[in-house]
């Protein structure tokens, strides 16, 4: 398992970080996932997007972090939109949950931190006979010109040996975990969307990024220098997404 702590960006994660857009609950509602009443379990689940969004369609929700601080986000937000979601603490590869008691485990944005191995089987053994998996991202494109091209550039100038740059939002290694793992009937697919970002809320979504969070001084003072670039990038430019989904 990756040690990555998202929990010391809590409140950028929670104030910068898109959710998955609702058109993403709508289109796996069309597979059978996250309708009213499934039991659902959310790995990885951060401040909560998903499990939120499962929730508010009527799932009976059980989000799963192993970071406090951002399970106390998730809680507030949940508030906020007058939803109720259980909470535990936890990993993803020893969840300490009962066999087969969901019919829907989720993992949104976070599948590549888990040991991927062990937290496929412990998923095949949370769910119930005829269950399902969802795996899904919501991950920037690095198109030429745009500012996620800029920004992957800063990036690697203070991390060279960050290794989620250039990505394309398709993650086809996923279907080899699931497969070992047991699972069957694997399909995906993915869509683009634009996601609007203010130039504030862009540099709150980079500094929710943990590989950053050690070098945060000198990340600032590079965003600080890059900002006319920032600007002149965002004038004309959406940051495209793309929503990949694997069950």
């Amino acid at each position: 398992m990756n040690k990555v702590d998202f929990g010391r960006t809590a409140t950028d994660y929670s104030a910068h970080r898109a959710g998955f857009p609702s058109d993403f609950f709508a289109r796996v509602a069309l597979h059978g996932l996250g309708i009213r009443g499934q039991r659902l379990l959310d790995l990885g689940t951060g401040t909560g997007t998903l499990a939120r969004g499962f929730a508010l369609r009527g799932c009976c929700v059980t989000g799963l972090d192993p970071a406090s601080s951002l399970l106390e986000k998730a809680r507030e937000l949940d508030h906020q939109a007058g939803v109720d979601v259980n909470y535990v603490g936890g990993h993803a590869e020893k969840t300490g949950l009962p066999a087969a008691c969901f019919d829907v485990i989720t993992a949104g944005q976070c599948w590549h931190w888990f040991d991927r191995q062990r937290a496929a089987a412990e998923t095949f053994r949370l769910l119930r006979d005829g269950g399902a998996v969802l795996i899904a991202h919501f991950d920037w494109l690095p198109l030429p010109g745009s500012v996620v091209e800029a920004t992957e550039a800063l990036i690697l100038a203070h991390n060279p040996q960050w290794p989620l740059a250039g990505g394309c939002g398709i993650h086809w290694r996923w279907f080899a975990d699931l497969s070992t793992a047991g699972f069957i009937g694997l399909e995906s697919f993915s869509f683009d969307v634009d996601q609007l970002y203010t130039h504030e809320s862009w540099r709150g979504r980079i500094r929710a990024s943990s590989q950053l969070s050690s070098r945060r001084k000198r990340w600032n003072d590079s965003m600080v220098n890059m900002q006319p670039c920032c600007l002149s990038v965002f004038q004309g430019n959406r940051s495209l997404f793309r929503i990949a989904f694997f069950r």
